[in-house]
């Protein structure tokens, strides 16, 4: 089993999609990477021989910001919109979509299932149909 960044790779994927396992690295990335390490894409994670898997894990560790630290990042990002009081900052604080979704119909979880108009409810089981 490779260890990555922290993060135990699967051993039955193919290590194009293993790699995105780690928080920060999607499909294109993980693409990136391994086409800069001349490493085929299909093979399984459990075939990369030691070489392989400690060149991954060392361009991965060096040049992409993943996991702890990537998390740190998006997270003070978020504190600073929050501090200055901007828009974005604010949704963040009322924990409401910050991209322009529109929330009046398609929120809900995020609103706690609030139904607003009369007939929209749902009807509870003790109900009489």
């Amino acid at each position: 089993m490779v260890r990555i960044a922290g993060i135990n790779i699967p051993d039955e994927k193919r290590i194009e999609i293993a790699l995105t396992y780690v928080y920060g690295i999607g499909l294109t990335t993980s693409q990136k990477i391994l086409h800069e390490l001349s490493i085929d894409p299909n093979t399984r994670s459990r075939d990369l021989s030691l070489d392989d898997a400690s060149r991954l894990r060392e361009v991965i560790e060096k040049k992409h910001r993943v996991e702890g630290e990537l998390r740190h990042a998006v997270k003070t990002n978020i504190k600073r919109l929050k501090d200055i009081g901007c828009y974005r900052g604010g949704r963040h604080q009322k924990n409401l979509p910050a991209r322009g979704q529109r929330t009046k119909t398609n929120t809900r979880t995020v609103r706690g299932n609030v139904r607003k108009t009369m007939g929209s409810g749902r009807k509870k089981a003790a109900d009489k149909t």
